[in-house]
């Protein structure tokens, strides 16, 4: 692929203000209470007399001889509490009898009932009438056998502890646990305007879709920047786009945003579990025709991109894509419409390799525009974004201590150093797994140490793969994986781990929760599968919303210059966004730090041979 040279059609100083209007370097093609903690020693409070008579069990203020309850502060001979004490006519403390003090099958030791003493303001001891009951838990253990639950069988654990995919944060479906089975398909619903272009799970949950949205646009100043300064212009107005993206509270953001740029958009999702019902719809009731819900089948995620592209009086002319799914289902079913399409915006690594295998075999019909490898996506949204994001994913669905844990990462890229980081940070003994020598050289330098995964796949706890690739983990190595191993992944796609192989008679699949599986050997051997092998973040967790931001803008940004550009100015091949567009990325997101660029003076900009508004790197260096 030859370099092009082409100055972006869209000038930056229009949205700017201050930038400069020469567009740089052209897009390049490229291949309980703490001990000790409220409490202070003071004189005891009862007479010498019955601290004698008092049992030796009574003395001790760690109790274990109370069954291994902590008595109240009030009831230890020698302590009283150091915080200040409610006015009252008489207060509780417990006596030599409490039962606090009594043996584990309910006894006091004596056979007879517990005694309680009430000690007045002035010191007077007495003792509490006998006629106090016992808290019956009986209610609520009712109450909580009656909550309903979607999923028939679950464990222990999951009583005790709920997973946060199921609460109402932003990570969940309002709808995890509504008892509707019913497929959105075989619905028929409208939003307020009597529309009913559009398949989501309930479109009455648009008002929490909308808080969700309403909190995502003040962690993404760049969009919110980006769709004040250019509203005015338009400069999509006319572009017909079709996005295949993860549809969260986020994606919604750069959604209004198209809107608000002039942009008629339709959307379906990338994956089947990391979609926000709610979200879809808001999106839906504010009139986007989106077609996605938490939990599809293959078969409907097929089909609602189908009903994204296959429209009557209605042709794309743009593509954003993640994964490249959507790009693949027009190439197969519809490759007329690429004689109208001005470009596609791709954002995975999965995505951008099958567009460079187009490409290298002369099918790419369009021009095609790499965000992934842009340094604003690359560094932020694959780097620090999962450095954040892996840590949450595997709390949320494994209530896991990562400290002193064996942890293997496959693959050393960008993921894979922010995966490999925060697990270091947290005290995980991290292996490493890399086909490039480069980036294994890095791994080496980082302090990880370099491994094949068969080495290591008996002794590992968790397995996390980060390649783009597939079957990097096979049946062989599940078989040969330890009891309880966690299995997951944080690549794109869902060919990573080889969750076809585990579908066989000899192995049961257990649920544990949401988004969490056992999966059984016949000899009583289980791992734990996350996701059933998709990506870990969005499936069960979320990713910072800020970072998002970066990414968002940058594909407005794409979709903005491609559809601009002049004929000829692309051909039919892959492109990096410019570099003035990357730094112009990077800027909106200082102010939210209250940050300040220095400026070079002309005699230093002369020295460098630079112009003073940029771009400051050229398009080869890396960052």
């Amino acid at each position: 692929m030859s370099v092009q040279v082409a100055a972006p059609a869209v000038e930056l100083k229009e949205l700017s203000g201050p930038m400069d209007k020469a567009a740089g370097p052209p897009c390049e093609p490229v291949a309980a209470h703490p001990p000790g903690h409220g409490v202070a020693a003071a004189p005891c409070p009862l007479p010498a007399t019955e601290r004698e008579a008092a049992p030796a069990s009574s003395s001790s203020c760690g109790g274990s001889g109370g069954g291994g309850e902590r008595p109240p502060l009030s009831g230890c001979p020698g302590l009283s509490v150091a915080t200040k004490v409610p006015q009252a006519s008489a207060m509780k403390r417990s006596d030599p009898h409490h039962p606090q003090h009594r043996h584990r099958d309910g006894s006091d030791g004596g056979g007879g009932p517990a005694a309680e003493a009430l000690v007045s303001p002035d010191g007077t001891v007495t003792e509490a009438p006998r006629t106090v009951k016992k808290i019956q838990f009986a209610d609520q253990k009712q109450e909580f056998n009656k909550r309903p639950t979607k999923i028939g069988r679950r464990s222990l654990s999951r009583s005790i502890s709920q997973s946060s995919t199921d609460s109402y944060s932003s990570a969940a479906s309002y709808t995890d646990s509504s008892d509707d089975e019913t497929s959105p398909r075989d619905k028929q619903q409208k939003n307020s305007k009597g529309s009913s272009d559009f398949c989501v799970k309930n479109i009455k949950q648009a008002e929490f879709g909308r808080r969700e949205i309403e909190i995502a646009e003040q962690e993404m100043p760049a969009l919110m920047a980006l769709r004040k300064r250019a509203q005015g212009e338009k400069p999509l107005a006319g572009a017909k786009i079709v996005g295949c993206t993860h549809i969260t509270a986020q994606t919604a953001v750069l959604m209004e945003t198209l809107g608000a740029l002039g942009a008629q958009c339709r959307w379906a999702a990338c994956n089947i579990y990391s979609t926000l019902n709610e979200v879809a719809a808001a999106l839906a009731e504010s009139g986007f025709p989106v077609f996605a819900w938490k939990g599809e089948s293959e078969d409907d995620f097929w089909w609602c991109i189908d009903r994204c592209v296959n429209v009557e009086g209605w042709q794309p002319n743009m593509i954003l894509d993640d994964g490249g799914d959507l790009t693949h289902w027009i190439y197969k079913k519809y490759p007329n419409m690429f004689k109208k399409i001005k470009g596609i915006v791709e954002e995975s690594v999965t995505g951008v390799h099958r567009l460079y295998q187009l490409s290298k075999a002369g099918k790419l019909c369009v021009p095609a525009m790499n965000v992934n490898d842009s340094v604003t996506k690359q560094k932020f949204d694959n780097l620090y974004c999962c450095r954040e994001s892996i840590l949450d994913g595997l709390k949320r669905t494994t209530d896991m201590m990562f400290g002193g844990k064996q942890v293997v990462v496959c693959g050393y890229g960008e993921v894979g150093k922010g995966c490999c980081a925060a697990l270091k940070a947290m005290g995980s003994i991290v292996y490493v797994t890399e086909i490039d020598p480069i980036c294994a050289l890095q791994a080496c330098m980082d302090g990880f140490r370099l491994v094949k995964l068969n080495e290591v796949i008996r002794q590992v706890d968790i397995v996390i793969t980060c390649t783009g690739n597939k079957n990097v983990v096979t049946r062989e190595h599940l078989d040969r994986m330890k009891n309880s191993c966690i299995v997951c992944n944080m690549g794109h796609s869902n060919t990573e781990i080889d969750v076809a192989s585990l579908r066989t008679p000899e192995l049961t699949w257990e649920r544990v929760r949401s988004q969490v599986d056992h999966v059984i050997w016949p000899d009583g051997k289980r791992i734990v599968l996350l996701a059933e092998g998709r990506l870990l973040n969005l499936s069960c967790s979320t990713v910072p919303t800020f970072v998002l931001s970066i990414t968002a803008t940058t594909q407005a940004l794409a979709l903005i210059e491609l559809y601009n550009a002049p004929e000829g100015r692309y051909k039919q091949d892959v492109y990096l966004l410019p570099k003035k567009m990357d730094e112009y990325v990077a800027s909106l997101h200082l102010p939210t730090f209250d940050a300040h660029l220095t400026e070079l003076t002309d005699e230093q900009a002369k020295y460098l041979g630079l112009n003073k508004n940029g771009p400051f790197k050229p398009n080869y260096y890396r960052y």
